[in-house]
């Protein structure tokens, strides 16, 4: 068995291993023609099932072959062109090349003594971001595992600067489409379901500031404290942008932390052509980045960014045998001190690679692509009489519906969109994401792959034309 073990006298087997592994991937994307099979759970289920554990096969050329009935066969595909449904992109080469090299090498980024050179990597990208939110030269951060644990962690810090001992006092501010972490968050440190304040938006699906001063005064005076204002910069459902500026101003009036989830929106610091949008963004006491969303990293790759280096130290704890405290006396540079993580993967090395090989500027103009692409395809949706898009995109989703001109029971035409988005992806020929707007069901594309093309949208939209057409006929026929 020690032949399995990856060292100085195992590195040919390592060699065929990956490479038979890596050949097998590539084959399988060069022929992939669909984004999905179309498999069922029921379908799915029993073949892995069936697999005892406790019987190895020992030979890799048969786990792989085993792996691609159970996994590579039926995969979701996020690289296809059709694939349009959530924040999920196509990944960049030479980020693939940093997974494969930091999963080998297998260093963990809580301590100097087992990571070095990762340590200062991850924090050269740390202040590399930090520099181009604009944060100032005090501004520090970490990598995180997602967007869930970056804003978690923004929290944390926002509700340990109020230095209010009576949590149910606080209170935190997010538009009513902001991500659903903001509510576990506030769970999780704490305080009561009450502590979030969900501020309405306006026609753009932006959190209406006016309505925020109202908030804000209306918690100043009954004696409440607001913890935290999140600025979304990139809702999950329509990619809107909340108006930074001036919730800047009204957070310093009120002496509010400002957290901006960027989550998906960091994309734009790369941009080229749309970084305008974010402005005010480096007003924010932190900041939620998400590079395996506009980035095009592999999972997981984000970070938690902040003004002020001092405010990490609400996630510091200090362990004899991990990071004593003399250690900060010694300048000796241990992330764990800034992370509510501790073993912790090199995720930072993908995004060195890429920038190294591809530069700013390379990832700005895929995300630009997409953009662009969702631009467009809001002019084919706008300009086609058989759908109803919700908002102009300021990213790369589009919200819409099927609105069949012999049909008014908006009910039925829920129906008909539902059986249009599961019909669609039990055929495999294309992946949308779906979501409710004022109660009503409705479809999503989200953009993030520079191949796909206005005609692959043209194409998708007759599928569920067609799909929903279908289940409004067999309705009727049902009803005679």
């Amino acid at each position: 068995m020690r032949s399995h073990l990856l060292n100085d006298t195992t590195t040919e087997h390592y060699r065929r291993s990956v490479t038979e592994g890596v050949e097998r991937v590539a084959a399988k994307l060069a022929a992939t023609d669909r984004p999905f099979t179309g498999v069922t759970v029921d379908d799915l289920a029993p073949r892995i099932d069936a697999i005892d554990l406790d019987q190895p096969l020992r030979d890799t050329t048969a786990v792989l072959d085993e792996l691609e009935d159970v996994y590579l066969r039926d995969a979701v595909y996020f690289h296809h062109p059709r694939y349009l449904a959530h924040l999920n992109c196509p990944v960049v080469i030479p980020a693939v090349l940093g997974e494969a090299v930091l999963s080998a090498v297998n260093s963990s980024l809580d301590t100097w003594d087992q990571s070095a050179g990762g340590t200062l990597i991850e924090r050269k990208l740390i202040d590399w971001t930090a520099a181009r939110i604009g944060l100032g030269p005090a501004a520090d951060g970490v990598f995180t595992s997602g967007g869930t644990q970056s804003n978690l962690q923004a929290l944390l810090l926002a509700r340990e600067e109020t230095k209010t001992e009576d949590l149910a006092k606080l209170r935190v501010f997010a538009s009513e489409v902001s991500h659903f972490s903001v509510q576990k968050s506030a769970k999780l440190l704490g305080l009561g379901p009450e502590a979030v304040v969900a501020v309405p938006v306006d026609h753009d699906k932006r959190m209406q500031t006016v309505a925020l001063a109202h908030e804000l005064e209306r918690c100043a005076e009954a004696g409440l404290v607001p913890m935290a204002v999140v600025a979304t910069a990139g809702t999950t459902d329509f990619g809107s942008i909340d108006p930074l500026p001036e919730i800047a101003g009204l957070c310093e009036q009120y002496g509010a932390w400002m957290h901006v989830d960027a989550a998906y929106g960091c994309g734009l610091l790369a941009s080229l052509k749309y970084r305008h949008r974010i402005d005010g963004i480096e007003c924010a006491d932190s900041v939620t980045v998400d590079y395996h969303k506009s980035f095009f990293q592999p999972v997981s790759s984000s970070a938690v960014l902040v003004r002020d280096a001092a405010t990490l130290r609400h996630a510091t704890y200090h362990a004899e045998y991990l990071n004593p405290r003399r250690m900060v006396t010694e300048r000796i540079p241990n992330q764990v001190d800034k992370s509510l993580q501790t073993t912790r993967r090199f995720d930072a090395l993908k995004l060195w690679m890429t920038l190294r090989v591809m530069g700013a500027d390379g990832i700005g103009a895929l995300f630009d692509e997409v953009c662009d692409l969702a631009a467009e395809g809001w002019r084919l949706l706008a300009a086609d009489p058989r759908f109803d898009v919700v908002v102009e995109p300021s990213l790369s989703t589009l919200v819409f519906r099927y609105i069949p001109a012999a049909v008014t029971d908006p009910a039925e035409i829920d129906r008909a969109n539902l059986y249009a988005r599961k019909a669609l992806f039990a055929s495999g020929d294309a992946v949308v994401a779906g979501t409710k707007v004022t109660g009503r069901h409705y479809l999503k594309f989200t953009l993030l792959n520079p191949e796909t093309t206005t005609a692959d949208i043209t194409a998708v939209l007759d599928l569920i034309a067609g799909h929903a057409e279908q289940y409004l006929g067999e309705s009727l026929d049902r009803a005679c």
